[in-house]
């Protein structure tokens, strides 16, 4: 038929629309277009869908990393809290250890001026046991010198010798 319509068309014969070659020439393009079309239209659906894919990987790493980041935060806040809370207690120590110290270094200070007070006073006491044994040899040391200066006025020559020299050996004795 379409053989037929061709030939008629070629005698002249006003076949219609089936003759007319751009009837067949459109029928041809959207044959094309619908099977051609079909592997676009997949293709496109499948750049859309791994583009899509894509961009959902990409979201869920940015939300991984929000999430890592956020948690690195809240550890390195926790941190800081950790440290100020440490540093606080190391401020603390060392106060309690200078006081600790400053009260150690009182109570040294006092026994030192304590022992000083002591040794000075052991040093006066010792000072005054000399001048205590140098006043009393100086005295027997007078007394001698008198006895002996009133042994010779009152007794004769040959018994002061005697005399002073018994009482120069009793004086020690009586005086201590």
């Amino acid at each position: 038929m379409i053989g037929t319509a061709w030939a008629a068309d070629a005698h002249g014969g006003g076949g219609g629309l089936f003759s007319d070659p751009t009837f067949w020439v459109a029928v041809a393009f959207f044959l094309f277009l619908a099977i051609a079309g079909k592997q676009i239209v997949k293709g496109l659906t499948k750049l859309l869908d791994d583009r899509t894919a894509l961009i959902a990987r990409t979201l869920g790493e940015a939300e991984k990393l929000r999430n890592e980041a956020q948690k690195a935060r809240d550890d390195a806040q926790k941190s800081l809290a950790d440290s100020a809370k440490l540093a606080q207690e190391i401020v603390e120590q060392a106060r309690r250890e200078a006081e600790r110290l400053t009260q150690h270094a009182a109570e040294e200070r006092e026994a030192l001026i304590a022992r000083r007070e002591q040794q000075a006073k052991d040093r006066i006491a010792q000072a005054e046991a000399q001048a205590s044994r140098e006043v009393r040899n100086m005295a027997v040391d007078v007394a001698l010198a008198a006895t002996r200066t009133l042994l010779k006025e009152q007794v004769g020559g040959g018994r002061t010798q005697a005399m002073i020299d018994e009482a120069i050996t009793e004086l020690p004795r009586r005086l201590h």
